[in-house]
Formats: structure tokens, sequence, C-alpha cells
């Protein structure tokens, strides 16, 4: 068993070159014990490291990375688990593409946490002049806990930062001392007494001024300002008041924001116009409202529009998906092979159609060319949402009791959902204009059912389902 005891300053050193002498004498991890500065002797274990020759050792530039961060960790653990995914990683070069190896996961997590605390303490260091009287070049002292040994890796960011200046950062474990355009490092000490600073109220002055109550968020600024750090941050203490008066402040500050110019607001309300979700002309106009309607793509392909049918005080409203072939050239809805279905199964349940008002949840017919047929395509939710408007008018400009939603599109269009029709065919659901809505299937899904059972089945259900909407509307 070999020991390795590390120092206090020039830790990542001091563990690189231990590490590179072991994993050359092909010492496994399990025989050595790590230590940092702070641990106690070992009775059973050797203290003077090996001085092994063997072939240079080659590793990722990745890992090189994560260990010079990974060693600056608090963990006293960190030195060994380096070392034993170091040995693996010599018979494994992929290991760190690995992001499944809990070794690695765990180091990773060491690494973001120590450049988090690096982060930190670029951030939250505050500097007080202790420049003696008489002396040519300023100088400056602070005082910092970090939470991970940070100090020497950090103090490179502070050297090209101040180095016009002497400073020193004072720590519980080490203090960075840049004297003279030298930097150095020295064992930690307790907090002294700094003297005030008279640039402190100037940036106090500065904080409080660019402080935004409007877009405060406490959880937020706390994650990325711990109140660890607060009290060695001068302008900490007047956070709570600023939070406590950021209500006031924010409401202050719309009080006094400038209106809009009123060109531009006139710009603005008739975007807005263009965009409601409601058709507000008058009834009579709405079926030449629809067949010039350009809302969508879809109008570009279709022959025409097709309006609903059928008297507009019925009570019962059947919605479907969209035109079809036939539909689209005609101009008719519900003639082509689907309709004709619902027809026959209206006529077996006592439906008479000349007595409801039927109609599409998209007005055109969308489609694909092949050769000289054109496949029907399902239309999309920005589709359904742009004939909404087109829909909601007919529901508005009649008087419907009960709508039928015939299919996932129609019933996506009437309650904002259109997923599991299966399992809710039957079911009657509020609908988004507050009118009840029973779903049902589409009748051609009831044609491309191949097997004669099923499709003997599916038709009972539709069946049962105009049933149940005749019975529904005599009841409402």
């Amino acid at each position: 068993m070999y020991r390795v005891q590390l120092p206090e300053i020039g830790t990542a050193a001091a563990w690189r070159d231990a590490a590179r002498q072991y994993l050359a004498a092909g010492v496994p991890p399990d025989q050595i014990l790590w230590d940092d500065h702070q641990a106690a002797p070992d009775l059973f274990a050797a203290q003077d490291y090996l001085h092994a020759q063997g072939s240079p050792l080659h590793v990722p530039k990745s890992f090189i990375s994560m260990a010079q961060a990974v060693v600056w960790h608090n963990n006293p653990e960190r030195f060994a688990r380096l070392y034993q995914f170091l040995w693996r990683l010599r018979h494994k070069p992929t290991l760190m593409q690995d992001r499944g190896d809990p070794d690695l996961v765990r180091l990773r997590l060491m690494e973001k946490n120590v450049r988090r605390c690096q982060h930190k303490m670029k951030a939250f260091v505050r500097f007080r002049e202790i420049t003696p009287t008489g002396a040519n070049r300023r100088s400056f002292a602070a005082w910092f806990e970090p939470t991970h040994h940070t100090v020497e890796p950090t103090a490179d960011f502070f050297v090209r930062r101040f180095s016009d200046m002497d400073w020193r950062i004072l720590t519980p474990d080490v203090c960075a001392v840049f004297d003279s355009g030298g930097l150095r490092f020295e064992a930690g000490q307790a907090k002294p007494e700094l003297p005030e600073d008279a640039n402190e109220q100037l940036w106090i002055t500065y904080f409080k001024n660019i402080f935004n109550p409007a877009r405060l968020k406490v959880k937020a600024m706390q994650s990325e300002m711990p109140k660890k750090y607060w009290k060695n941050m001068p302008e900490a203490a007047f956070i709570p008041e600023m939070i406590a008066g950021a209500t006031a402040r924010a409401q202050a500050m719309a009080d006094a924001a400038p209106t809009l110019p009123p060109l531009r607001m006139a710009r603005v309300q008739a975007q807005l116009a263009s965009c409601q979700s409601e058709w507000g002309g008058p009834q009579e106009g709405l079926p030449a409202a629809i067949s010039a309607c350009i809302r969508c793509p879809l109008h570009k392909e279709a022959t025409q529009p097709v309006l609903g049918e059928g008297p507009t005080d019925a009570s019962l409203m059947i919605v479907g998906e969209q035109p079809g072939d036939y539909e689209d050239l005609t101009g008719k809805p519900f003639v082509g092979p689907a309709g004709q279905l619902f027809d026959k199964v209206a006529r077996v349940v006592g439906l008479d159609r000349k007595q409801t008002y039927v109609t599409n949840a998209v007005k055109h017919f969308k489609f694909a060319p092949q050769g000289r047929r054109r496949i029907h395509q399902r239309p999309n939710p920005s589709e359904i949402e742009q004939c909404r408007w087109w829909l909601n008018a007919e529901i508005a400009a009649g008087s419907p009791k009960l709508i039928v939603a015939m299919g996932a599109t129609a019933a996506l269009s009437l309650t904002g959902n259109g997923r599991n029709i299966s399992a809710r065919q039957g079911s009657i659901e509020h609908g988004l204009t507050g009118l009840p809505v029973l779903i049902t299937a589409h009748p051609s899904y009831l044609l491309r059912l191949p097997n004669a059972r099923a499709k003997k089945a599916a038709t009972a259900l539709f069946q049962r389902d105009l049933k149940q909407a005749i019975f529904a509307v005599e009841q409402l």
C-alpha cells in the first residue's frame, strides 16, 4: 500500500506527477491511498513516490481538462476517483465519450461544481483599497470564502484583469498575492479587518440604479447569487430593501412609461383585428366570405371551398373533416363515398339529413397529386385552426343544440383535442363554443376497414352514435 500526500499549493501539478509515476509502475488504484495536506499519517502506507520508467502515457485532452478542474474540488476522494478513472482509460480510450459511465458522470459533476465556484469567485470578489501612505502603486485586498479550492486555478483571471495594481485575495485555505507584477500563493488565514472603501458607496449607488424591479425573479437571483456570498458583498445589504419595494417601483415605471404614438397604435390595432378568432360580418354575407377565403394555403390548389348545407336553424349539426374529391368538384358536402355511407346509416337510424346542418371542419380539399388521381391528405393543426374561424361562424349563425364531430379533425376543431377517438367514441364533451359535442368515427374510416367483421362492428357503433345524437337533441 502506497500513500500520497499532496500539498495545499500546487496540488494539480503534484497529483499529475504522482499519477504518472504510479501508472507507469502499474500500481492499481486499490494500492494507493491519496491524501491532501490535512490528512493524518497512515501507519501501513509507504510515504515515498515511485520513480518508475515506462512508455509515455497518452490520454484524451478532455480528460486533462476535466482533471485540472476536479483536483480543486473539496471532496477528499477526488484524487482517488481521478486515478481510478485514469487506470480504466489506459485500456479504453473511448471512455471519455461514454456519458452513461457512472465514474465519468460523477467526475463531470465535480468538474461542473468547480467551474461554477470559479465563476462565483470572479463575480463576487470585492476589493477594498489598502494602499499605504506615500506608495507609488495602489494596493487592494479582498476576503472570499470559496466552496472549493478555486483560488489557485482562478488567480490568473485576476492577474489579467488587475495587472496594473497590487492585490491580495485572502481565504481560509489559500491566499493569492499579486505584488510588483508577480503572483504567489500563501497559506490561508482568518478574516482580517479591512478598512472602509470610499468607492463602495459609488458602486452601491450604481447597483441600486441598475436594478430592474419589473424583471425581478427572487429564486433565480438567489441561484446565481447564493446567500452564502452576501456577507462579503457590500451591495447585498440593500437587496432585501430592493425586493420589498420592487412592486411599487415597477408600477411607478409603468405609470411613467410613454404612450404609443397614434400611428403605430393604429397599425397594431389593425394587425390584432386581422388575427381575431371570430367572424364579425353579417349572416347573409357568410357564404360569400367563405368562398373568398385565403386564410391558409389550401385555397391555392383546391377547386373551390365547400360550404355547409342544411337549415341554419337545425337543432343538430354534423361536422366532418374536409371535402373529398367529389365534394371539391361539385361544391356540395357529403356527396362522395363517405357521404353516401353517412346517408345510408342515417336512413337506417331515422335521421333526416334535410333537417340537419352538415359541414366540414376544413372548407378546402387538401390532396397530393398522384398521376391523374388526387390522394386525400389530412389537414394539419394550423390549417384546422385557420378554418375554425368559419366553423365558429356557421355555429353562431345557426342554433344547434348538439354537434356531432366525425373523426379526429372535427374533434380537434370543436373540442381542441383530436386524440384517442376510438376511446372517446360515443361520449358527449363540452365544445370550445360552449355547445355539447358528440364524438364518433368518420364514415371514411368505416370504408377503409379491410375486415368484414371489423367493418360490421364499427358500423354498428356509428349507428349507435347517430341514434344517441337524435335522442340527445330531443332531450335538450
